[in-house]
């Protein structure tokens, strides 16, 4: 037998105890060593089992061949978790050894959890004979007490508050079209609701101790029970929380269950499934154009998953605006690419057909200007001013979407009683608890309290994350600079084997592909792949770093790794779009000197008429690769591993198979299952609007998407995947300031793109200045000669490299050729310098880019002034039911007080009139008959 040493333990009074040991067999298999401990005094439980007390074991039932019961074998008690072990008496003798300590783990888990007040009951599997159930019940003591802890808004009377009307009634006949059947959905009764309390329960509205807590808040008071309950204990040191019996497979999973199946009809009336109604109303794929039951799945799912899937919606909704407009600029760019004069110039054979144009690298040929014309009539299509006009609308449309959703938001709010959940509410993670040893004043109450690391400890772990991040940030620009060398390698062969005359069997593809295209489709493809094997890598790494961290709530935690993550996917994604928008063909010298990378390769040069269709391309193949990556991980993986599941246990009917064992065999959604759901639409978000100049298409292609996305995600949560634990949230965390911060920065990129990417500007200020006199014969404005006026020549005598070999290729009277930039000619004074073009062309993209950042600037601040966050109806909602909540609980704790207090009211009264009774005869008797008669 061989040990090992795990982490280190503390004791109560903060000094280190001896490391504890974990073993491993000969062959090598070890449980984990990181152990979650807690000190006695930290420990957030209560009723703890003391060291040496009587562990009690679960009571073992056989299954009552009800597979659709949601109780325990009595039929009374309701299931609110499961646990799912392999019991180790029934392994081979020779691993038994190693099971042992999981065997005593687990039954002093169950035991501690039954202490705590909770009821179990295990179930031998059907299929798998290994294999044991344990059902999970919390009294309803323990749902109190809970209710309590969590902070958990519970209904105190029905709401009286007339909601306005709202002005789409006017319209019901056609919009009810687009929202669930209201016959199979009913509309839930609103209550006013306040924080749960355990000694106020009569101010509560409960008509039904069974209803009164929603299977969702019984699942999540069930999980946090399970997250704080030990495990095993040492003298002082207790270990607890369910992760780490997962994690070291004490337990094989945990999970609540589903209501019943999704495609089965419930056969009480009153009690339908709402997984059936979720899957029928919601996941159903021929209900695309319906809006989502976000009640329901608020109601199933729990607050983080309602609020995720009513973001989603309503981002979807809003693109549908986007994909409106941007179609109409297609269209338009269609249309225009009739009456493009620049573009007509390339592919006429008389203009483009006789331009010869410079080699573009230091081994490529001659070649002529025409051969890029269908390259030119593509680009028109996208450089336009239909594109300039989409994207300033995309500025004003990404500002109204985040105005409009706080709004939205404010009112789920207020509908699903989030409007007062702060992070004081939120429990600490057993994680972090679990190391609290050092003392810190609390600020803001004063009070002695428990943190897990010193100041200087704190700055520490956060400088060694910042380091590790900027690593990977670093290795990933490392791997764009090879994708660069890349093109500049693989462009002179595509030059040589697409303009080699000599290569007949490429000359079907010649008119459509040139070697900037195929250059520029490979090497996208090649991105695209080291962009998926990246993010593997960094999502492992990004874990890591936040769990050393040791974020103290989930939220934090949440948080954390969302900032760690957006930013390699912002780095991930976007770099090799933002080096062909702003750094490709900006630096390339002329043939006569140019500027080569590393010494050995000429920079990149763009087609003649701009590096936009590349960037166009680059756009289509990573977000056309990205949604079909992410649907087959999302549809084809859990299907198939439930498939394989099913023929596996193929030797018993499903018929026979209980509700927990047929949840079993679903596959599980992790606590991370959202933020990595939120990630690939916020990436895409980011497409929509960063680049849209250059692409149009971006919104259609993601409102598609979009569309799949919502049912292909509800389909995964309501038949493939475990039901997940409900969790509260308020909005949607650290995406929202995310979502703003790409909103500012597409402005600036979009106008950039304009300006430096396209050829709009430098047609303009050609129309406008250099298409008359002074420089000019013609009279009128015009654009023709404009490819004339972009292209300046070069005398190839001047080139200080042996062109013999490229000049072979070349016309035998051929003495200059024409490269892309407005230089001097040779001969001129200041021969290949920049010519007055040139400045009037950058005077004026700065001047573009300065204007329209102000006035887009200035039109999204008006607008997120003039929109309030909060609609004025809603905070009048709110301050009444604040209001009537306080009066209903003032009142109902006046009753109840007067109610306690009327007994011992009426015994006083009735104590002193008898002693005042008493008094008057005692009186009497002692008056003389005199007296009396006076």
């Amino acid at each position: 037998m061989h040990f090992r040493k795990a982490n280190r333990i503390m004791s109560t009074d903060g000094i280190e105890e001896t490391d504890s040991l974990c073993e491993t067999d000969e062959l090598g298999d070890a449980e984990l060593c990181e152990e979650v401990v807690y000190a006695q005094e930290f420990l957030p439980t209560y009723q703890s089992i003391r060291e040496g007390e009587t562990v009690t074991k679960t009571q073992v039932v056989e299954f009552n061949d009800k597979p659709e019961s949601l109780f325990f074998n009595d039929g009374i008690r309701r299931i609110d978790f499961i646990l799912v072990y392999e019991d180790e008496d029934k392994k081979e003798f020779e691993k038994r050894n190693m099971y042992q300590r999981r065997k005593r783990r687990r039954e002093y888990f169950e035991a501690s959890l039954m202490k705590m007040g909770l009821e179990l009951e295990a179930t031998p599997s059907v299929v798998n004979d290994k294999l044991m159930f344990v059902k999970v019940h919390l009294p309803w003591d323990v749902l109190c007490t809970y209710a309590e802890v969590l902070h958990i808004k519970l209904p105190i009377r029905p709401n009286d508050i007339t909601p306005r009307p709202s002005m789409w009634r006017f319209f019901t006949c056609i919009t009810k079209h687009f929202y669930p059947d209201e016959k199979l959905i009913q509309k839930e009764v609103e209550y006013f609701t306040a924080p749960f309390e355990k000694n106020r329960q009569d101010c509560f509205y409960i008509n039904d101790k069974d209803l009164f807590f929603t299977p969702a808040m019984r699942s999540r008071m069930a999980c946090y029970i399970l997250s704080k309950a030990q495990y095993e204990i040492r003298g002082n040191i207790n270990k607890f929380g369910i992760t780490k019996l997962l994690n070291t497979g004490v337990y094989k999973a945990a999970y609540p269950l589903h209501d019943g199946k999704f495609n089965v009809k419930s056969k009480e009336e009153a009690y339908p499934s709402e997984r059936y109604l979720l899957y029928n109303e919601w996941a159903n794929p021929k209900n695309f154009y319906k809006m989502q039951p976000l009640d329901l799945i608020r109601k199933y799912y729990g607050e983080k998953v309602g609020i995720y899937f009513a973001w989603l919606g309503f981002y979807t909704m809003m693109l549908a605006v986007a994909a409106v407009v941007g179609l109409g600029c297609f269209i338009y760019g269609l249309k225009s690419q009739e009456t493009s004069t620049w573009s007509k110039e390339v592919c006429d054979p008389n203009i483009g057909g006789k331009i010869v144009m410079c080699p573009q690298c230091d081994l490529c040929k001659y070649w002529i200007l025409n051969s890029t014309c269908e390259t030119s009539q593509k680009l028109s299509i996208f450089d336009n001013f239909g594109t300039l006009v989409f994207a300033v609308f995309m500025s004003i449309w990404v500002t109204l979407f985040l105005e409009f959703w706080k709004r939205y938001q404010a009112e789920l709010e207020y509908e699903w009683d989030t409007v007062e959940f702060l992070e004081q509410e939120e429990p600490p993670r057993p994680e972090y608890e679990a190391r609290c040893i050092y003392e810190r004043k609390n600020p803001v109450t004063g009070i002695t309290e428990k943190v897990p690391f010193t100041f200087c400890g704190r700055c520490v772990r956060i400088s060694i994350g910042i380091g590790t991040v900027c690593f990977w940030i670093f290795l990933i620009l490392a791997s764009i600079v090879a994708i660069i060398v890349y093109r500049l390698a693989v462009f002179i062969t595509f030059s040589y084997q697409l303009r080699n005359n000599n290569l007949k069997n490429l000359e079907p593809i010649k008119e459509y592909v040139t070697p900037q295209m195929a250059t520029s489709v490979t090497a996208s493809l090649i991105s695209f792949v080291v962009i998926m094997i990246l993010n593997i890598l960094y999502e492992r790494v990004a874990i890591w770093i936040t769990n050393f961290e040791l974020p103290r709530t989930r939220t934090d935690y949440e948080n954390s790794l969302t900032m760690k993550m957006f930013l390699f996917q912002f780095v991930n994604y976007y770099s090799s779009c933002f080096y062909i928008a702003f750094v490709k063909g900006k630096i390339v010298g002329y043939p006569g000197k140019p500027v080569k990378l590393l010494g050995e390769y000429r920079s990149e040069e763009c087609d003649p008429g701009g590096c936009l269709i590349e960037l166009t391309t680059q756009l289509a193949i990573i977000m056309g690769g990205k949604a079909i990556w992410n649907n087959i991980q999302e549809v084809l993986l859990p299907w198939a591993k439930n498939w394989l599941f099913r023929r596996c246990s193929s030797s018993v009917t499903e018929k026979v198979i209980p509700r927990w064992e047929q949840d079993y065999q679903l596959q599980p959604i992790s606590q991370l299952g959202l933020f990595y759901e939120y990630l690939e639409m916020v990436i895409q978000f980011g497409f929509v609007t960063l680049f849209v100049a250059s692409f149009p298409l971006a919104p259609v292609l993601a409102l598609i998407n979009n569309l799949f996305e919502i049912r292909v995600d509800a389909w995964k949560f309501t038949t493939q995947s475990r039901r997940i634990v409900p969790q509260k949230a308020q909005d949607i965390g650290a995406w929202q300031p995310i979502l703003q911060g790409i909103a500012i920065l597409a402005v600036a990129t979009n106008a950039m793109i304009i300006a430096f990417t396209s050829d709009m500007i430098p047609r303009l200020v050609y129309y406008w200045s250099f298409s008359v006199f002074p420089y000019s014969d013609n009279t009128e404005h015009t654009m023709q000669g404009y490819i004339n006026s972009s292209l300046s020549v070069f005398n190839i005598s001047d080139s200080p490299f042996d062109l013999t070999d490229i000049a072979m290729s070349a016309p035998s009277n051929l003495t200059t050729c024409r490269y892309r930039d407005f230089r001097y000619p040779p001969g001129h004074p200041w021969q290949y310098e920049h010519n007055i073009q040139y400045w009037h062309v950058l005077g004026a993209k700065l001047a573009f880019i300065i204007v329209v950042e102000h006035i887009v600037y200035l039109t999204k601040f008006i607008l997120s002034y003039v929109i309030p966050d909060v609609p004025y109806a809603v905070k009048e909602r709110i301050k009444r039911e604040k209001y009537l909540t306080h009066v209903i609980l003032h009142e109902t704790s006046l009753k109840l007080v007067t109610r306690r207090l009327k007994p011992l009211i009426d015994d006083k009264i009735s104590h002193d009139a008898t002693n005042f009774n008493k008094e008057e005869i005692e009186m009497k008797a002692t008056l003389t008959p005199i007296e009396e008669n006076n």
